[in-house]
């Protein structure tokens, strides 16, 4: 009897244990099953890989996706910071590499990095960009190069598409002078000349010799000098030797980040 008992005793714990092994199996099952449906769960959520601002959807309610469709729900645009691409013409690349080989154009330091930008309303962005790398390729439909410049935009002001200006510090001539384009007139040989208002009043004419146009100013490498009175207005009713009373002229204050030698305008009456 005692044996049989044994026997019955040793056969309950074996199909105990086998009890708690099917029931460990159902559990490990189970929490298989919950991790499947957390994954399942977990694909009705699309989070972005990037922080920024999402534009309008390319699906409607209800519609059937499917994953790797080629057709993206929607594009996230990272506004801030903001890249900017601007395009710059080889020929002006050129010249201020050339420029600073010759020594004519000094680079200006940390400032030589930092950018303006001009918005479509004419109004000057808040705050300055900094110059991240020009394309090592040129476009041959247009012959510029890609210049990337990257903004700060914490208020989303700039946003992708928009048109600007960038205006870039290429670096100083020291020797070069800015003036307004209408105080300077040409000769019947198309040779630019400007007037410019002497010691004693009178008004004198000299010869220039211009580099280039920078906005609404020409940049003036030879015939004046700092500190010259330059005649703006009033060009069509003086002549040379004439003498005229100095009115200060008023020009709309730009953003010019050229650091050249300014002359001192003024407009001419008799």
């Amino acid at each position: 009897m005692a044996e049989a008992a044994l026997k019955a005793a040793r056969a309950q714990v074996e199909s105990d244990r086998q009890s708690i092994a099917a029931a460990e199996a159902a559990i490990l099952q189970a929490e298989a099953a919950v991790k499947i449906a957390r994954i399942n769960l977990g694909y009705t959520r699309i989070t972005a890989p990037i922080s920024g601002r999402i534009g309008k959807s390319n699906v409607t309610d209800g519609a059937l996706v499917t994953a790797y469709q080629p057709l993206a729900l929607a594009t996230v645009q990272q506004l801030d910071p903001i890249y900017v691409d601007v395009s710059q013409s080889i020929s002006a690349l050129l010249y201020l590499k050339q420029s600073m080989e010759e020594g004519t154009l000094n680079q200006n330091g940390s400032k030589q990095k930092k950018v303006k930008l001009i918005l479509d309303d004419g109004m000057v962005y808040t705050s300055e960009g900094t110059l991240q790398f020009r394309d090592v390729t040129v476009d041959p439909s247009t012959g510029a190069v890609t210049v990337r410049i990257v903004f700060p935009n914490p208020d989303g002001v700039l946003l992708p598409g928009m048109f600007v200006r960038a205006v870039a510090m290429e670096g100083i001539n020291e020797q070069a002078i800015l003036v307004p384009q209408q105080s300077v007139s040409r000769d019947p040989k198309g040779n630019p000349l400007a007037l410019v208002v002497g010691p004693d009043a009178k008004v004198e004419q000299k010869s220039l010799t211009l580099d280039r146009p920078i906005g609404n100013k020409w940049l003036v490498t030879a015939g004046l000098k700092e500190g010259d009175h330059l005649i703006v207005e009033g060009l069509q009713k003086i002549r040379p030797g004439d003498s005229v009373n100095e009115v200060p002229f008023e020009e709309e204050q730009q953003e010019d980040m050229d650091q050249s030698t300014s002359s001192h305008p003024v407009a001419a009456a008799h």
